[in-house]
């Protein structure tokens, strides 16, 4: 079977009966009228390295695989990306089509037949020299709920293997309902933690709330966790070298010179709490909080969360590490997005996949 090679990389059957016999073997290329069949770029690429179509130039020249790859290279930088993370989805069995503007693709589910079976999946495909942009990934995320897709990212990294991840928008909640200090408890401020000595108080919030971390007949509280607690009248500051009070901004003054992320993680931190969810420290999983759906004393952590600004851009290993060491531990990774003046707060769930 024997297509034109256009100047864009895309490949013309002008036959009725071989438009029909390539359409009909994978659901390739677009049917038109007088029987013609159109390839687009990624579909000829793929159908000539197969070894599936022969591909001539419009006066009859023979065109060799290479040829045809460099023309829709040569049309597109984006496209050898691109065209390994199509390539990777028809080996394994998918329907892959061109997406809507702007993701790459628009793949149908396994055993799904073309114009009757709806696309299930919108993939992105990026390379891993291209900078992890939250604000994008946000963007492509609410276009895929809105048109109730499942969001896939092919990530190809600089030996061109493939890794696949889902995201999503999620709605992270827990069971955990504050029951406030009925009265405000005193906390002795130290260089990057608050005491808290009151048995009531530290049975209360150590416990009950899952606040801090009980050492012997007190209670060490974070920074964060301070602020939290004063914010919300549970908490009356002093200094341990003076016996004078601490207001909230000093407090907060001296948070943002140890953390410049503090502001940040002080704005996520209230909004998983407000979402009635356990925080403590992710610090030993290289994340700014682990977040329990009830008491850590009943279950394991459900989210692994990390603290960003919403325009933060980063290198893809990074993010990719994080994942990893996430679901290593069976947790759900989650970036928090946090706008400038602290909210709102947005989540993003990346998830490691196999397609």
């Amino acid at each position: 079977m024997t297509g034109e090679l256009r100047a864009d990389g895309s490949v013309v059957f002008t036959d009725p009966d071989e438009a029909n016999a390539v359409y009909a073997k994978g659901f390739f290329g677009t049917l038109v009228p007088e029987g013609h069949l159109a390839l687009d770029r990624y579909e000829s690429v793929y159908l000539a390295e197969m070894g599936r179509i022969e591909v001539r130039t419009p006066a009859r020249r023979p065109v060799a695989w290479p040829t045809v790859f460099r023309r829709a290279a040569r049309t597109d930088s984006g496209f050898p990306v691109r065209y390994l993370v199509y390539r990777d989805l028809r080996q394994r069995g998918y329907i892959v089509r061109e997406g809507p503007p702007p993701l790459a693709f628009a793949v149908l589910p396994r055993g799904g037949i073309l114009h009757k079976t709806p696309s299930r999946f919108w993939v992105e495909a990026v390379s891993e020299r291209v900078p992890f942009d939250l604000a994008r990934l946000f963007d492509l995320a609410e276009r895929a709920q809105a048109a109730r897709r499942t969001l896939w990212l092919g990530l190809v990294d600089e030996e061109s293997d493939l890794t696949y991840y889902r995201i999503r928008r999620p709605g992270p909640t827990g069971v955990v309902f504050p029951r406030p200090l009925a009265a405000p408890t005193e906390g002795w401020l130290s260089h990057d933690r608050v005491t808290v000595h009151d048995p009531l108080a530290v049975e209360a919030l150590g416990k009950d709330l899952a606040y801090g971390s009980r050492v012997g007949a007190r209670l060490e509280l974070s920074l964060l966790e301070a602020a939290h607690l004063t914010e919300t009248g549970q908490l009356r500051l002093r200094d341990t070298s003076t016996g004078r009070p601490v207001a909230r901004a000093q407090l907060t003054r001296r948070a943002r010179r140890l953390d410049r992320r503090f502001d940040e993680r002080l704005a996520a931190y209230r909004e998983l709490r407000a979402r009635r969810l356990v925080v403590k420290t992710g610090f030993k999983y290289g994340a700014h909080f682990r977040a329990y759906p009830r008491s850590p004393e009943n279950v394991h952590a459900r989210y692994l969360v990390h603290a960003l600004p919403s325009g933060y851009t980063s290198s893809w290993p990074e993010i990719a590490g994080s994942v990893r060491v996430a679901q290593g531990v069976r947790k759900e990774y989650l970036l928090a997005s946090v706008a400038d003046g602290g909210t709102p707060v947005r989540f993003l769930s990346l998830e490691r996949i196999r397609p």
